[in-house]
């Protein structure tokens, strides 16, 4: 199928009420990049393309112009099952990611069996200077390397990320805030040396205290912690 006629699909699909509800969600969209049509529709989209294998011209098509059809392109390369194929595109992807949906919705279910190799790209991809693909650097070490895959020296990598960029250091405090639910006694040295910008610390502890991961009594000790930002 050719780009076009998918995009021209996906127009049809417009839902103008939740078009107006993402243009909230994703700010630094503009309003008229937003068709509008909710992730479940777009998932379905994705599988019946992935299914009819119609979809490689679409992926080579960059840069896309709504943000409907970069989710699709994120939703479809979360699918390829090979391992080289799916890091080339995801290669080829990153650089044109713009949004905080987009980047979290990109998530391949074949890195999950070749992690020696997902690992050995998450370095440049957090060197990268392009704040979607730090972000999605840290979200892959934070969904693959932080259960029985998980080194102390992993949350060293994402330490010097924290800065002035809001979605990365979001992408931070939500990494160290799941460490603590899995590896507390590996990084809440990390809070107590207050290694972490004062934003990015305090935004940690309020994402740990809401998870249903740690303890009460954890969670009574890391408010203690908090600090004053100036």
């Amino acid at each position: 199928m050719e780009p076009k006629d998918i995009t021209s699909a996906l127009i049809s699909m417009q839902d103008a009420d939740y078009r107006e509800f993402m243009a909230g969600v994703v700010p630094t969209i503009p309003r008229e990049r937003i068709i509008g049509i909710r992730t479940p529709v777009l998932k379905m989209r994705a599988t019946e393309l992935y299914r009819s294998g119609g979809y490689d011209g679409f992926l080579e098509d960059l840069p896309h112009y709504y943000f409907e059809e970069n989710q699709l392109h994120a939703f479809l390369i979360s699918k390829i099952r090979d391992m080289t194929v799916c890091m080339e595109r995801t290669a080829a992807f990153l650089p044109f990611v713009d949004n905080w949906a987009t980047c979290d919705q990109l998530s391949p279910a074949v890195f999950a069996k070749n992690t020696d190799e997902l690992l050995s790209r998450i370095p440049a991809w957090l060197g990268s200077g392009m704040t979607y693909t730090v972000r999605f650097g840290i979200d892959m070490l934070m969904r693959h390397f932080l259960d029985e895959r998980f080194d102390p020296s992993y949350p060293e990598l994402v330490l010097p990320a924290a800065g002035n960029e809001y979605y990365i250091n979001m992408a931070v405090a939500w990494y160290f805030a799941t460490a603590l639910a899995k590896q507390y006694e590996s990084v809440i040295n990390y809070i107590t040396e207050e290694r972490l910008p004062a934003w990015v610390h305090n935004k940690t502890i309020q994402k740990a205290v809401e998870s249903r991961r740690i303890t009460e009594e954890k969670k009574e000790y890391l408010k203690t912690l908090r600090r004053r930002v100036h």
